[in-house]
């Protein structure tokens, strides 16, 4: 190849990989109580923890700067030895009691140059580089973003037991993590949020409370949350498949 043409394609590769400074807050201080008795951040899945695969994930995403990970109090110390082995990581901090608590301590970790942060729940190890780069390309532009799927089932709204109604499929979809947005817009909906006590259970809502859009990009079926022992095995499947490709 020429030394022209090289160069131009230098700069194309440089161009793309420019992005805003970008801090991965990784939740990983839940209780597990859906597992029976299992803890699922420390269960391992391919040989590996749960969690190491998550900082697996964002450690080698160039779009990754920096990475804050949010852990149980009684976990702090075995957590942080792991993270030893992932040079992006910045620190280890302890959770709350609610998540809302957790990714406030995780948030106000993040180094002063931080522009985005990136959400990314612990127990959603198998996420790939193409969702958390094109999320993160997205916030970088509209200042909130996540990804998500089209939900396959009939969704039925009922409060008594009863249907009351049947939205529409077309509309509805399954929001995944990482949720990224505009450093000061994710702080600033936060403390609105635990300001007014708002019952959140992802910082999407959050930032919707305070009238910011939320642009959506394609997630993935494979980026499944570990919530039960099933999905343990259907983790172990996705790897499996992984490497047979």
């Amino acid at each position: 190849m020429e030394l022209s043409k090289l160069y131009k394609k230098g700069r194309t590769i440089s161009r793309k990989l420019k992005h805003p400074y970008c801090a991965a807050v990784i939740v990983a201080a839940g209780r597990a109580t859906r597992m029976a008795g299992t803890d699922k951040i420390l269960t391992k899945i391919g040989g590996k923890p749960v969690i190491c695969r998550t900082l697996e994930a964002f450690d080698r995403n160039e779009m990754v700067d920096e990475i804050i990970v949010v852990a149980r109090q009684d976990l702090l110390e075995r957590i942080s030895e792991l993270c030893a082995a992932y040079p992006k990581v910045r620190i280890v901090v302890p959770g709350g009691e609610s998540r809302l608590e957790s990714v406030c301590s995780g948030v106000d970790a993040v180094s002063e140059k931080t522009k985005l942060i990136a959400v990314h729940d612990g127990a959603r190890p198998l996420v790939s580089d193409d969702v958390i780069s094109n999320t993160i390309a997205k916030a970088a532009k509209f200042g909130a973003a996540a990804p998500a799927i089209a939900v396959k089932d009939t969704i039925k709204v009922s409060q008594s037991g009863a249907v009351d109604a049947t939205p529409d499929r077309k509309t509805l979809f399954a929001v995944q993590t990482p949720q990224v947005f505009d450093c000061d817009l994710l702080k600033g909906a936060l403390q609105n949020a635990a300001d007014k006590h708002l019952e959140v259970t992802d910082d999407c809502s959050c930032v919707e409370a305070i009238g910011m859009k939320v642009q959506l990009t394609d997630g993935s079926e494979e980026n499944i949350k570990i919530t039960t022992p099933f999905d343990l095995e259907l983790a172990e499947l996705i790897l499996q498949k992984r490497e047979e490709a």
